[in-house]
């Protein structure tokens, strides 16, 4: 294998197992206790209005989240739409407790 191609073949290794770490855990580094808080002051009066109980909206069967990826996606979502003006490591922080009280995925 020559120099080059060797060196393209550990940047494409390097990238993919920085995507996939990133999209498998983005929880890894948030506080879930940090999160929790955000949640309970920002979150839980809107789920309230939709679904008549914060915790349903996790919970319901009908839920659109079902993946690491699609709960920072939420996340990101409802605090572009709430304009709650979280930096990326607050939402990471909500994405934690979220997933550590209800979703429960692996990292």
């Amino acid at each position: 294998m020559s120099p080059l191609r060797a060196a393209a073949a550990c940047v494409l290794g390097a990238v993919a197992a920085i995507a996939a770490a990133q999209s498998a855990a983005p929880f890894a580094n948030g506080d879930p206790q940090r999160g929790h808080a955000l949640v309970d002051r920002d979150c839980n009066a809107c789920h309230v209005r939709l679904v008549g109980d914060a915790d349903r909206i996790y919970t319901r069967d009908d839920r659109r989240v079902r993946t690491p990826a699609q709960l920072q996606a939420q996340v990101a979502f409802c605090n572009t739409q709430l304009a709650t003006g979280y930096f990326p490591d607050e939402e990471e922080d909500v994405v934690a407790w979220l997933n550590q009280r209800y979703y429960r995925f692996k990292p």
